[in-house]
């Protein structure tokens, strides 16, 4: 068992990477989707299913897990691995998308950000040394720099000032991370949809040093076109060498996309939002299965899906037991969609590594284009 954190390359196929992240804790093949495990949970979930669907690593949220049931406890009971039951990796992000999204009466100056928790009203305080101290607690494998992400649309001289700021914040988030061999700190580039701005943000990371690094700041409300403008050149302003890591990304064509301009690593509540409200991800695109249409579909959401929802139950049960309002209902929809995200990141592995990802992607968008399947 390796006992430090690194990264290989192993193929490429145009602006795509295929590789290798090696833990203490277990490899993760990226492209790799991580489900998002917000309170220590990946909601409707046991984590042995989530690692059944093909998942190498899951993400948790410093903001929440801060809130309760607070770091602080959960060293105490083991750190979060032991508490959640998940034995791989893990990445915590910072808690600053969350202080900007949820968090009320939020303060923000140098030293970082006051603000009063969304659940009770309490009062905290972040900065770059507390969210390291409070990942350090949580025993994260990957942890997330702490950083400032204004919501777009902003001007560029608000999104220069954040990203300057974040840039002043990751210098002390390694400071404080300090040398922890088997842990990796990544830098979060900001910098909006301005090219000067991403750049210069890319080289003061760089500057500093980190074992990855992230593309903040995007899927907060530009749109896809606009993000894959950004994605046409901020990797390529980042080391070769490192993991590229896409926050909070996305839909199934968000990934595809990312994934050709040379992203390795993302994450999104989607998979599991979309099956707890009934909505399924498929090959052809997005089923609602409260329609009616459904009703006495007896072929499963997907016939070319291996997962246990597809093997076992139709259209018909799962539109009934949603209607119904059946906790299994969450439990097989959201079961359904991460096996659907990993099998199309297996997918992309693959095609990266045997150079035909063209083809994959064509045959990708052309079967969504063709729609759900019609009812009996």
């Amino acid at each position: 068992m390796t006992q430090r954190f690194s990264f290989e390359l192993t193929a490429t196929d145009g602006g795509a990477r295929t590789g290798v992240i090696s833990t203490p804790r277990g490899e993760i093949r990226t492209p790799a989707f991580m489900p998002v495990g917000t309170a220590g949970t990946v909601k409707a979930m046991l984590p042995e299913s989530v690692r059944a669907t093909g998942a190498d690593i899951l993400l948790g949220n410093t903001y929440h897990l801060m809130l309760r049931p607070t770091a602080e406890r959960v060293a105490r009971l083991g750190g979060l691995h032991r508490f959640m039951n998940w034995e791989r990796p893990i990445l915590t992000d910072s808690g600053g998308f969350q202080v900007m999204s949820l968090a009320d009466l939020r303060k923000l100056t140098e030293e970082g950000v006051t603000f009063r928790s969304h659940i009770d009203g309490s009062k905290h305080h972040l900065s770059p040394e507390r969210s390291m101290e409070i990942q350090r607690l949580l025993g994260s494998d990957i942890v997330m720099a702490f950083d400032e992400c204004p919501a777009l649309p902003a001007s560029e001289a608000a999104v220069a000032t954040s990203m300057r700021l974040s840039m002043r914040w990751a210098e002390r988030s390694r400071d404080a991370f300090g040398d922890r061999p088997g842990h990796a700190l990544f830098g979060i580039m900001q910098g909006g949809v301005t090219r000067e701005l991403r750049e210069e943000s890319a080289e003061a990371l760089t500057a500093i040093g980190f074992e990855g690094y992230a593309i903040g700041g995007l899927a907060v409300g530009e749109g896809q076109e606009a993000m894959f403008g950004v994605l046409d050149y901020a990797p390529g302003f980042l080391p070769e060498d490192r993991p590229r890591y896409l926050m909070g990304v996305g839909k199934p064509d968000d990934i595809v996309g990312a994934v050709e301009r040379g992203v390795d690593m993302m994450d999104c509540v989607l998979p599991s939002r979309s099956g707890r409200t009934g909505q399924a991800w498929t090959r052809r695109g997005q089923v609602n299965i409260k329609n009616a249409r459904h009703m006495d579909d007896p072929r499963p959401l997907d016939e070319a899906c291996t997962c246990p929802c597809c093997r076992t139950y139709s259209r018909a049960y799962l539109h009934h037991v949603f209607r119904a309002q059946e906790i299994i209902a969450s439990m097989l929809l959201t079961w359904h969609n991460l096996h659907y995200y990993q099998d199309l990141m297996q997918g992309l592995r693959a095609a990266i590594s045997d150079g035909r990802l063209a083809a994959f992607v064509a045959q990708f968008h052309a079967q969504r284009a063709e729609g759900d399947i019609e009812p009996l």
